[in-house]
């Protein structure tokens, strides 16, 4: 019960920064807090993930951790006033890479195959729309990202319904999540404008990184299970 109510307390704070963060991405003069409560919502995740109780090796934890730094410090570089647009895309990249040998530890490579098309097609629909939009120097590099962040969705999945449990299951939502957020930020920036896009990115996206971090709590995915 208190590990319970620990949890709740840090889902508490992380999403009052967050919605401080999102006012601050709104409303121009109050720009100061999207800097500041920006990355500290996502070292929040992060403490919050350093303190859950897990039984499993270090390594999941390990690299979760090393996928919210990079997340930060992507954060970061997307806020900045200059663009710091490619320099976000590589240091989400690396974060998805982490989180992605992060799941390698839970189960093999994309054993439950459906995951896999199923986010091969979103990536599709995605690239159609956004290819006509996008500076010819960003298309190798945002298509290596897409496929990472879809390979990393497309494992967590695959991995729950591998081991179903609460720790996959929510890992898997984690994927889903990032797809969308990415998505949407991606649509707003090269396609159409998205109303209040600031809002439906940022709030997708911790949730995202919410679930991940919450994915290192809870039961066991046995070496046995996972060979």
């Amino acid at each position: 019960m208190a590990m319970d109510g620990s949890r709740h307390l840090w889902t508490i704070a992380i999403v009052a920064n967050a919605a401080l963060a999102i006012v601050g991405a709104e409303i121009a003069g109050l720009l100061a807090l999207h800097y500041v409560f920006k990355p500290l919502t996502t070292l929040l995740i992060l403490a919050m993930a350093l303190r859950l109780s897990s039984a499993e090796p270090a390594g999941y934890r390990r690299l979760s951790v090393i996928g919210l730094l990079l997340s930060t410090l992507g954060d970061v570089f997307l806020m900045l006033p200059f663009d710091g647009f490619v320099f976000g895309l590589g240091s989400f990249l690396l974060a998805h890479i982490a989180y992605l040998v992060a799941l390698r530890q839970r189960g093999g490579w994309w054993r439950v195959r459906w995951p896999l098309l199923a986010y091969a097609v979103v990536a599709a629909l995605v690239f159609a729309r956004l290819w006509p939009g996008l500076p010819g120097e960003l298309k190798v590099p945002v298509i290596v990202y897409v496929i990472a962040l879809a390979g990393m969705a497309a494992q967590a999945a695959s991995v729950w319904r591998e081991h179903p449990g609460r720790a996959t299951c929510v890992a898997a939502i984690g994927g889903a999540f990032f797809v969308a957020s990415d998505a949407l930020l991606a649509l707003d920036r090269f396609s159409a404008s998205i109303p209040m896009a600031s809002v439906w990115v940022l709030t997708t996206y911790w949730i995202a990184q919410w679930c991940i971090a919450r994915s290192v709590g809870d039961e066991r995915v046995s070496a046995r299970e996972r060979s």
